[in-house]
């Protein structure tokens, strides 16, 4: 299979999804440039998604991959969650608030999410990809006979023998610099935390589908040395976190653009699954010893939004989601078209 071809892109580049931070907007612009945009829908519910389509398409004609969350529904443990809510409660405090007084399960899998599954179906986008597992063999078998492309996050050579034998075409090797959240299917299980250069060659030389790099990729150069190894294409997130077009805040705009982009830390604590983040006061704050165990993802980050939500009530910006990879200081503030068109000529530039 011809990947840029199949999809008619003139860049080897992929915008990475990013929940709450892509925006059709942003997507879009990608797409036109020739590289393949991302819309995000891991997140949100169905007529959420259904609108975020519309204006992705009322935007470009362009091919698009859709992204969805395909984690383990979480259960509740009352017990541990409380411990949770009450260790957090004195920073609560500190911005003249309280923590929620229960834990809730703030959006859904699509694993055995039959209206999701609806939406991507009546859409039929050229690609479908998917972060934390693999959905049911049915709803592989419908979003291929639609004729999608799926893709799918990997961390491992054993969850890349899982994708193969679901059903998936083409694999995102998402290295241990990657920003954002970790792709293991299973996050309590031993992690070899693999960089992006190692698991691309490795499943590269495994030879049992194509693969995409992702993780720590910022420019031209670096999508290069992706191809070098035998990368179809480089996946790129925290690239486009500061372009115009992403829903960043002012806040998470300055830390990336500050010298805390030099510092990224892997944590659980605000939504329940190993993401890396800017250095900032909630992983300051998540690497308490004295902490009860983190409760299970998405339900942590119910917490973790309300006290985002909090403390940004009262001017303060650093308990955010600020997620970005360890390429971070290399991050520029332009324009998605104009990113990728530099990221071309980048590229280009690297040729013998």
């Amino acid at each position: 299979m011809d990947f840029l071809a199949r999809l008619q892109l003139s860049v080897p580049l992929i915008q990475a999804p990013m929940a709450g931070t892509s925006t059709p907007a942003l997507a879009a612009q990608v797409c036109e440039a020739g590289a393949l945009g991302s819309l995000a829908l891991g997140a949100i519910g169905p007529e959420a998604a259904r609108q975020q389509i519309a204006q992705l398409r009322s935007h470009t004609a362009r091919p698009f991959n859709l992204n969805l969350f395909v984690h383990e529904t979480s259960r509740p443990d009352p017990a541990g969650e409380q411990a949770w809510l009450e260790a957090l409660a004195p920073t609560f405090a500190l911005y003249g608030a309280q923590p929620p007084t229960a834990l809730e399960t703030i959006y859904e899998s699509f694993a055995g999410n039959a209206a999701m599954v609806d939406v991507v179906l009546e859409a039929r986008p050229a690609v479908v990809s998917f972060h934390f597992g693999l959905p049911e063999a049915a709803t592989i078998d419908a979003l291929k006979r639609a004729g999608c492309l799926l893709l799918g996050s990997v961390t491992s050579l054993a969850e890349a023998e899982l994708s193969r034998s679901a059903g998936i075409d083409v694999l995102v090797a998402q290295g241990w610099e990657a920003g954002g959240h970790r792709g293991m299917f299973t996050p309590d299980a031993p992690d070899d935390r693999l960089g992006t250069c190692a698991l691309t060659r490795l499943l590269v030389s495994w030879g049992k589908l194509p693969v995409i790099a992702a993780g720590g990729i910022m420019d031209g150069r670096g999508i290069r040395a992706a191809l070098d190894l035998g990368a179809v294409a480089a996946q790129l997130g925290t690239a486009f976190v500061a372009c115009p077009e992403s829903n960043a805040d002012d806040g998470y705009r300055a830390l990336l653009a500050s010298d805390a982009a030099w510092h990224t830390v892997m944590t659980r604590a605000i939504s329940g699954r190993p993401a890396r983040c800017l250095a900032n006061r909630f992983t300051e704050l998540g690497q308490r010893a004295d902490l009860p165990p983190v409760p299970a993802y998405p339900r942590t980050y119910h917490a973790g939004k309300a006290l985002s939500a909090a403390a940004l009530s009262r001017g303060e910006t650093l308990f955010g989601a600020q997620w970005a990879g360890q390429g971070a200081p290399l991050s520029r503030a332009l324009p998605a078209a104009q990113l990728v068109a530099l990221l071309a000529a980048e590229l280009s530039a690297t040729r013998p």
